[in-house]
């Protein structure tokens, strides 16, 4: 973890040097400029900081991981990462009720918004559940 906080810690530097620069190029100090961006910039410098310092401290308080020591071999790291799944065609059918549905609620056709949720419901029910049945089944 301690990789981690080093790269959220360079993230927060360089927000806190981009902030100030962003205020001054947009001359937010005058009447009537917009001060979203800058704002935005600081609200972000102190979500990287608040980052930063979790991921700090929690580095500090566990084990550290084959990849945080130097000394570490290869072999350290093996082993299962995760669940990966194959290929699935149900993102497409979501994506595709989706559109389905906002084109229906753009063109103000209810009847086709109402087709396309339909099937959207079924295409996330198969979205769901496709673990549970066919050839991936556990």
């Amino acid at each position: 973890m301690k990789a981690e906080a080093w790269i959220f810690a360079a993230c927060t530097i360089f927000f806190v040097l981009v902030t100030p620069a962003y205020w001054l190029i947009t001359d937010a100090g005058s009447t009537g400029a917009d001060w979203t961006g800058t704002s935005a910039l600081a609200m972000t410098s102190l979500l990287a900081f608040m980052v930063t310092l979790y991921l700090g401290f929690h580095a500090k308080r566990m084990d550290p991981r084959p990849e945080d020591r130097k000394e570490a071999e290869i072999v350290e790291g093996a082993g299962e990462l995760g669940f990966f799944p194959p290929y699935s065609w149900w993102p497409l059918w979501c994506a595709a009720t989706a559109s389905v549905v906002v084109t229906g609620i753009a063109l103000g056709a209810w009847w086709l918004a109402i087709i396309g949720a339909a099937l959207g419901f079924v295409a996330v029910c198969g979205l769901v559940f496709e673990y549970y049945r066919g050839e991936y089944a556990h």
